[in-house]
């Protein structure tokens, strides 16, 4: 945290209100520089597992062994061989010198003016003036001003030396040593359903891979890379007028850049298809390739932080991050809350569907259809009826009825009436209320509303009324005999 404090605060007060730039790839510029011991073996860990590099090549790429290329034990071509070796031995400040940041600062005068002029047909291809590039090419190597702007020189011209540049460098761009690295890469191809290499390129893979080699890449070849892959990608967008695809142009910068040194194309054989096919891959996905994958910028900044360094992705993966173990109870709390609101907006969702259908069945005309509908409703306590709060009741049974009429009916037919002893035996139950209390249950609410107490009271007084009746009854009866 202190580190991540440090880069951020400023103390001056004059730079406060300048905008603050955060660098995702600051940890990982930071252990680069610090231990790049630590930092070789954490980005080559992670090589290895993408592509498979035997103990030599291995070696090569760590730079334990010299890199053993195609070609270096041949004596075929010896003629061109010792042509460019000559060439390469008239060294200067820029040209044929080893990569500087000074050869870098006078070169990157050259790309600037081709990203002004990239319209140019034939723009790489096309030779320039021969006279015109040696008076350019003294003068970046005295390092004198030049004004590439006042008309003097064409960009068929610069261009051509820019490609001059490169082939002099005494190594190329991408190193001898990560030469079959490179060729490894080419073959990542995608599985097929059964486990099977098919020959269609693993476009993920190849660009993760890229990432990661060029990590490792001296700073001052992996500036110029960059530099150089930009101006190559936007030649490639403006191929419609310069009539140069982004393979025209591999094939024009793959044996500047990439092609071991002293080699021709004898040498290489089979191997030029996949170098050529190498370089189109760097330039058309030139703007993912300089950003450090998201597990290694994890890993540099877990070990500034303090925290246990993973070294490949696959531990970033199955290890858990510091202080997540206390972090389990928050989570599964978080979680559940989350579950919760989840559902009771599920239920809220359910009831608004309820009542919309049960609106809809309303509003039906009458048929005998509704009516079913209507008693599926009732059936289902869950479902709430429109404006209410509560889950409906069922529809009551309808039952014998027990009014004053029916009694007189059956004390004239001669039926004996032995309700004291049903009352007293028996509570009566809420659905077998008479037709003559309806209108004291319509206020006091529905039977499944009511209380016991209630019921009781009620079903007193409708057995003290049944009492007085029925000794009216009989007494009249006594008299007529």
């Amino acid at each position: 945290s202190d580190a991540i404090c440090n880069f951020v605060i400023c103390n001056d007060s004059s730079l406060r209100s300048q905008p603050i730039i955060f660098n995702p790839d600051f940890f990982v510029e930071k252990l680069r520089h610090e231990k790049p011991e630590v930092f070789t073996e954490l980005v080559v860990s992670n090589i290895t597992r993408l592509i498979d590099l035997p103990g030599a090549e291995l070696a090569q790429l760590m730079g334990e062994e010299d890199p053993k290329l195609p070609g270096a034990n041949s004596t075929a071509s010896g003629f061109f061989r010792s042509l460019m070796s000559l060439k390469r031995k008239e060294k200067g400040v820029v040209f044929g010198s080893p990569l500087t940041e000074e050869g870098i600062a006078q070169v990157s005068q050259l790309i600037e003016y081709l990203h002004k002029n990239l319209r140019a047909e034939g723009l790489f291809r096309v030779p320039g003036n021969s006279i015109r590039q040696q008076i350019l090419k003294d003068a970046l190597n005295s390092g004198t001003d030049i004004d590439l702007d006042s008309g003097d020189f064409h960009s068929n011209d610069v261009a051509t030396l820019l490609k001059m540049f490169l082939g002099e460098l005494p190594e190329p761009l991408l190193t001898h040593k990560h030469f079959h690295a490179h060729l490894k890469i080419a073959d990542l191809t995608l599985f097929d359903e059964k486990g099977n290499k098919t020959s269609t390129p693993d476009k993920e893979r190849q660009i993760e891979a890229l990432q990661l080699l060029f990590l490792i890449l001296p700073a001052p070849n992996r500036s110029l890379l960059k530099l150089l892959l930009d101006l190559l990608y936007q030649t490639a967008k403006k191929q419609d007028k310069n009539k140069m695809s982004a393979h025209n142009l591999a094939l024009m910068f793959a044996p500047h850049i990439l092609w071991p040194r002293n080699v021709t194309a004898n040498d290489l054989q089979e191997n030029i298809t996949k170098l050529n096919n190498g370089v189109t891959f760097m330039i058309k996905h030139s703007q993912k390739l300089f950003k450090a994958p998201a597990y290694i910028r994890e890993c540099a900044r877990l070990h500034y932080l303090g925290s246990r360094a993973h070294t490949s992705k696959d531990d970033l993966d199955l290890l858990t991050s510091p202080g997540s173990k206390e972090l389990q109870p928050l989570k599964s709390q978080k979680r559940s809350r989350l579950d919760t609101c989840h559902q009771e907006e599920t239920q809220q969702r359910t009831e608004e569907a309820l009542k919309e259908l049960f609106r809809h069945v309303h509003n039906m005309p009458d048929s005998a259809k509704k009516k079913k509908l209507i008693r599926q409703f009732n059936k289902h306590s869950t479902a709430l009826t429109p404006g209410s709060d509560v889950p409906t009741s069922p529809a009551p049974r309808r039952t014998r009825s027990r009014s004053f009429s029916g009694l007189i009916k059956r004390k004239v037919l001669g039926t004996p009436v032995i309700l004291e002893r049903k009352s007293r035996d028996a509570t009566p139950e809420p659905e077998r209320v008479s037709k003559e209390n309806v209108h004291l249950l319509q206020k006091c609410g529905s039977p499944a509303h009511m209380s016991q107490a209630k019921l009781k009271s009620l079903e007193g007084r409708r057995e003290e009324s049944c009492r007085r009746m029925r000794a009216h009854l009989l007494s009249k009866d006594s008299s007529s005999l």
